[in-house]
């Protein structure tokens, strides 16, 4: 996957030099302007959502946070009892991530790293989430990404995608909403049949079936939530 690998150095590299102290801020409840307030309303959204599709109980379980930023679903996760092992290409926002981790007593944990989430090294997962981190890459790369975490993983990955969109079309990249200066690496809209094609057509994610879907649409955020599941 050349496509996956120059991109992934790509999005390191934005997220955890260009636009850390930005997604810093977004991530808090720091005030910001109208635009992010949105983005940020929209991602709680979407993280109420993925969340609300795994057990309310997961202890006993291991989950994977794809791609985890600032660790607040990682933290939520945890808080139902999962050992989760959260991954993001950005020491910088990993770091941050420690740094905001709040105690909780619910006997779940979390192991913050920065790293590739296709790493083999991190073992088996019951449930993977990837919120937002598979929206930079070209459809059959990230469909293969897919496919490389499904391999692992026992009952669910649920991620979300960039729905295709006359407005995803003309703003093109959550980097927009930056100055020009700390635009991220664009994001790439898929329309929804076609996604759906690449995923029944991929050998490794024959035993894997779609289930639900849902969008998160408002202000200046856009996303798709799609879960996967073993039948």
């Amino acid at each position: 996957m050349s496509g996956y690998t120059e991109r992934r150095g790509e999005i390191e590299t934005y997220f955890d030099r260009t636009a850390a102290d930005a997604w810093a801020r977004l991530t808090s409840d720091a005030p910001v302007g109208r635009v992010r307030a949105s983005v940020r309303a929209g991602r709680d959204r979407m993280r109420g959502t993925l969340l609300s599709w795994l057990p309310d109980d997961l202890r006993g379980r291991r989950v994977l946070d794809a791609g985890c930023g600032t660790g607040a679903l990682a933290v939520e996760a945890a808080r139902r009892g999962a050992e989760v092992v959260a991954i993001d290409l950005s020491p910088t926002l990993v770091d941050l991530a420690r740094e905001r981790q709040p105690s909780f007593d619910s006997g779940g944990s979390i192991d913050f790293r920065s790293g590739d989430m296709l790493d083999p090294a991190l073992g088996p997962f019951d449930h993977v989430v990837g919120m937002d981190s598979l929206i930079h890459y070209e459809p059959a790369d990230a469909v293969a990404v897919l496919a490389g975490l499904a391999a692992r993983t026992r009952y669910s990955v649920v991620f979300t995608y960039a729905p295709s969109s006359p407005a995803l079309q003309a703003f093109k990249a959550v980097g927009k909403l930056f100055p020009r200066g700390n635009r991220s690496p664009s994001i790439v809209p898929v329309a929804e049949r076609h996604l759906y094609r690449l995923i029944d057509a991929h050998p490794k994610l024959t035993d894997w079936d779609i289930r639900r879907t849902e969008r998160v649409s408002g202000g200046f955020y856009t996303s798709q939530a799609l879960e996967i599941v073993r039948p």
